[in-house]
């Protein structure tokens, strides 16, 4: 209750915590308070100014964690086990994503990527104790950073971390009957799925159709096949494209007789989700679909132009497929992002001059308008508030 003078107690904390809560951190504990009064004391020189200097992950003003295992999947995916420093919510839900930063040649590169471990992990035996989380990156032609991490990225590396987000996620409890249709990197959010049921020992009636070009492409297949063998209530179906071709949903009659009963997530290239949304929809089942996409469809260009960052005094010249979100990080801007797809709206800013243009289906921006700066290119010259 307020006193008479105005003051009080959740006032007061607040005003602590602040200095924490313009970090963007998540699930903020009762000890940043005092580390958000530390840093009031102190300014203009942080505890971080400090605390880094004797703990890498000791940050009140961003999420940090530290590489402690790069463990081979495939011959070209890798899971990365990381524990988070101060500030991060362990208390995720199966399915989310994070946000990784990884430090290259001198620039922050970030990309997003599913979490593949069940909430409060601590590891198997050599990290028993200490919570942590695990993310699968599965290196793409086109990706620097997703080349990078998976050819060399060595344990003990400090990373910078959004917190976990996103809607493709497992109820809990889950549903009695569960499909999973996966293909390639998209096994990634379905895994922390099923190691949280198996952890749980709450293993319902599910079947995972999960399709790759030969069985050496096949992320998590030990895994996939021991679950397989251990819980009566789990079946596996591995469908090798290599082999007998794209794996096609007139199969599902034959291969999961009852799919129709089922609620089903779906992860994947974008034109294998884009069929399986128009069967269930045809089916007149499209409630019983979930749906996660990696990767935005682009149906629209621009012109490109210079981009003026006026808050950070930055500019870059970019062309018509380089997105804003692209070329501020290019530029060393710090850019609000989540999802990096155009779905989380995490990114969005105010177009304060000029013209952009939405990649996904070409709606062209105006000065004064909100843009999500990772779907959007510029259309010529244009200005941005951040």
């Amino acid at each position: 209750m307020a006193s008479k003078s105005g003051f009080s107690v959740r006032g007061l904390r607040n005003w602590l915590e602040a200095p924490v809560a313009e970090g963007g951190n998540a699930g903020r504990t009762p000890l940043d308070t005092l580390r958000g009064a530390a840093a009031r004391i102190t300014t203009p020189l942080l505890p971080d100014d400090y605390a880094h200097l004797i703990n890498p992950l000791w940050s009140a003003r961003e999420l940090r964690g530290r590489i402690v295992e790069v463990r081979k999947e495939t011959a070209d995916s890798a899971t990365l086990v990381i524990k988070p420093g101060w500030g991060f919510d362990f208390k995720f839900q199966p399915g989310q994503y994070i946000g990784i930063g990884v430090l290259v040649d001198g620039r922050w590169h970030w990309r997003s990527y599913s979490l593949t471990c069940p909430p409060d992990w601590s590891g198997d035996s050599s990290h028993r104790g200490k919570r942590l989380i695990s993310i699968a990156v599965k290196a793409m032609p086109e990706g620097f950073l997703s080349s990078h991490i998976v050819s060399g990225v060595p344990a003990g590396t400090i990373v910078r971390l959004a917190a976990p987000q996103g809607g493709f996620v497992l109820p809990d409890p889950a549903p009695s009957k569960v499909l999973f249709l996966t293909a390639g990197s998209g096994i990634t959010p379905v895994m922390a799925m099923l190691r949280t049921m198996d952890r749980r020992n709450a293993v319902p009636d599910v079947v995972h159709v999960h399709s790759a070009r030969t069985a050496e492409d096949v992320m998590f297949g030990d895994e996939l096949r021991d679950l397989h063998d251990r819980r009566p209530g789990f079946t596996a179906h591995v469908h090798l494209t290599g082999d007998k071709g794209k794996f096609a949903l007139t199969e599902l009659d034959e291969v999961v007789p009852d799919w129709r009963e089922r609620q089903v997530w779906a992860c994947g290239p974008l034109p294998m989700l884009d069929e399986i949304e128009k069967y269930w929809a045809a089916a007149g089942l499209a409630d019983h679909l979930h749906v996660e996409r990696f990767e935005i469809e682009r149906n629209a260009t621009a012109e490109g132009g210079t981009v003026t960052f006026a808050k950070a005094g930055r500019t870059a010249e970019i062309d018509g497929a380089t997105t804003l979100l692209q070329a501020g990080e290019g530029a060393g801007v710090q850019m609000p992002f989540g999802c990096r797809m155009g779905i989380c709206q995490t990114c969005v800013v105010t177009l304060t001059e000029g013209h952009t243009r939405d990649l996904r289906n070409g709606k062209e921006h105006r000065a004064g308008d909100k843009i999500q700066t990772c779907v959007a290119v510029a259309a010529g010259d244009c200005t941005v508030e951040v």
